[in-house]
């Protein structure tokens, strides 16, 4: 047992890590959420401000879009030309993709710098292609709606974890340890 232990330890270490950053992250997050209940951002800070960017950048593009609290649920409704599209919920504010592409970054450590670096330029990137993900989402729904089904649940989640899969990739490629460990065996 000793042996395997010793032989996948840069593997325990990984998961561990993964695990440990995850759960903490998302502990906070949940905190987080728990907190701004009641606040004056419907339904939390960061979920109003998806829902309002997603909105300016709709109306940037001739969508003339509004939008509005839903009353029934945590959620703010968006309205495309006085049509209701679609729900901004917690789930769409790119949070919980960001904390599981931080707890990936930080479990394939690189320098800190680099890691620091990268954790808040990455983090801005998926946050940013979450906006223009509901964005395009919004458009094909609002000219395709018998297609939301295979628009919400295939083409864009794609969008979003291949944007997260290239910069994982990215990552242990070029700055994490491991990518400069594979640079130097090959020299």
């Amino acid at each position: 047992m000793k042996d395997l232990i010793i032989k996948y330890k840069s593997v325990i270490k990984f998961i561990l890590t993964f695990l440990l950053v995850y759960v903490v992250l998302t502990f906070i997050y949940k905190f987080y959420l728990d907190f701004s209940e009641g606040s004056t951002y419907y339904p939390d800070y960061i979920t109003n401000l998806v829902a309002l960017q997603t909105e300016q950048l709709l109306n940037l593009v001739g969508y003339e879009s509004t939008i509005l609290p839903h009353s029934n649920e945590p959620s703010m409704k968006l309205i495309v030309k006085g049509k209701y599209l679609a729900r901004v919920i917690e789930g769409c504010n790119s949070i919980s993709v960001i904390i599981l592409f931080i707890s990936f970054v930080i479990a394939f450590s690189g320098k800190l710098k680099t890691t620091l670096l990268f954790l808040f330029v990455g983090s801005i990137i998926i946050y940013i292609a979450n906006l223009f993900r509901i964005v395009i989402l919004s458009i094909g729904l609002f000219h395709y709606p018998w297609r939301s089904e295979t628009l919400h649940t295939v083409v864009f989640p794609a969008i979003i974890y291949g944007m997260v899969f290239l910069l994982w990739m990215l990552w242990v490629n070029r700055f994490s340890n491991i990518g400069k460990k594979n640079e130097t065996s090959l020299t």
